[in-house]
């Protein structure tokens, strides 16, 4: 059984298209974003510098940021506690600047619970823990099916959800981002931070893929 937080797919995407977008060519949300820039300089509501500062923050925050994270919620019982708390307040604490002023809510995965992040009206995403997103995250085909059948969805992934766990899907808003707490993988008793990090991806924050196994 799947659950949706907020389940809003839109009605025009064929949920059988490829999750992948065509290479090299911009999607609708790189067009739209260019045009809104070029449109607000041109207004003079914001300069190129400023325009320049802020694509030079979104490329310095990488995957590796939320990689450390993780590692230290993994290792850090009390940190992994006020994270699922209070993931903004969190993130704030552990050096990450939340530059984007969204709250960030964290999900455990759990043997009976696989949690999996969309954004399904747009693109909303944790950049200042993860950087930039994927290209098949903004897709519409990716948007869509996240919510109509998602266990297929993940199987394409690579990941199979047993039937007698219940997927939840979560959508992101212009205000509220998602990341996922994987499951800690057997056998790292003991290991440090540095080397928990290099379990954890990117897709495993967001929910498509769990931590690599070591």
């Amino acid at each position: 059984m799947a659950e949706h937080a907020h389940p809003h797919a839109d009605p025009h995407t064929d949920p059988h298209a490829p999750i992948e977008a065509a290479p090299g060519e911009p999607d609708y949300f790189d067009v739209l974003q260019m045009a809104i820039r070029e449109l607000v300089v041109e207004k003079g509501l914001i300069g190129a510098g400023e325009v320049r500062e802020m694509i030079e923050t979104l490329d310095a925050h990488e995957p590796s940021r939320g990689s450390a994270l993780v590692a230290r919620a993994w290792s850090d019982p009390a940190f992994k506690e006020r994270l699922l708390a209070d993931g903004t307040a969190a993130i704030e604490e552990f050096g990450i600047d939340n530059y984007d002023g969204t709250r960030l809510i964290v999900l455990e995965q759990t043997p009976d619970t696989h949690n999996l992040v969309v954004c399904t009206l747009c693109s909303c995403y944790p950049r200042p823990v993860l950087g930039l997103p994927p290209d098949w995250y903004k897709s519409r085909p990716y948007r869509a099916r996240a919510v109509r059948e998602p266990r297929a969805l993940l199987a394409e992934f690579g990941t199979d959800v047993p039937d007698d766990v219940k997927i939840r899907v979560h959508d992101s808003t212009a205000n509220m981002r998602y990341l996922i707490l994987p499951m800690r993988p057997d056998g790292t008793d003991g290991w440090s931070e540095e080397d928990l990090a290099e379990l954890v991806t990117r897709d495993s924050m967001i929910g498509v893929s769990p931590a690599r196994t070591p």
